[in-house]
């Protein structure tokens, strides 16, 4: 009986939760840039060189930048989940400790894809940590509404609507993933368009429903 009571009161502070998350996101987003280096001051003797080398970088800077907008995304998706609780539970929580768990994959995948933008293996394995993130957002939303967490007012507002925009997301970076079999370029750049349109949110045709 004790310990059922415990599992009553435990992780209802949705403020501790969203104090947490943004401490774990600030992080990984701060880790993502310590994967840019400076070229070699060694190698560069004119302006060309140092031009060449920056462009050398190009590459790593656009994964960066992709990750950096894959953590924006999730963070708005979580604090929209968030606000939305009249209070927490203890199954709710540890879902979101999950969730944050694979926020805290996200540098090493990035890497990951920097140092082998060519290897399947390490496209694929960016898209399962982003898979995860999905399923872990999906799993909390549902949790959160089956345990009348969430406000009236935000169920009846949101309801449905978020779930399906995390399943519509996963979707469609399911299909960047997949575009591997023609080669990773096409799955990183279909992937990163997919991340401007959620971050750009256009008002306009089938694009202002994802």
């Amino acid at each position: 009986m004790r310990g059922t009571h415990y599992n009553r009161v435990a992780g209802q502070n949705v403020e501790r939760l969203a104090a947490l998350s943004d401490g774990v996101f600030a992080v990984a987003m701060t880790l993502l840039v310590l994967d840019l280096h400076s070229p070699a001051a060694a190698l560069v003797h004119s302006e060309a060189d140092l031009l060449a080398a920056i462009g050398g970088l190009a590459p790593r800077l656009i994964i960066y930048l992709l990750s950096f907008m894959t953590l924006g995304i999730f963070w708005v998706g979580q604090q929209t989940q968030l606000n939305a609780l009249a209070r927490g539970s203890r199954d709710h929580t540890w879902m979101q400790l999950g969730f944050l768990v694979c926020i805290t994959l996200m540098p090493f995948a990035t890497q990951l894809m920097a140092e082998f933008p060519a290897f399947r293996t390490a496209l694929l394995l960016y898209w399962a940590d982003i898979a995860l993130l999905g399923a872990a957002l999906f799993a909390s939303w549902r949790i959160a509404l089956r345990q009348g967490l969430v406000d009236p007012a935000d169920t009846a507002l949101l309801g449905e609507a978020v779930s399906r925009r995390i399943v519509i997301a996963q979707s469609l970076y399911a299909i960047g993933a997949a575009l591997c079999l023609i080669g990773t370029g096409w799955s990183i750049g279909f992937i990163l368009l997919v991340q401007l349109v959620y971050v750009l949110a256009p008002r306009w045709g089938v694009l202002a429903r994802l």
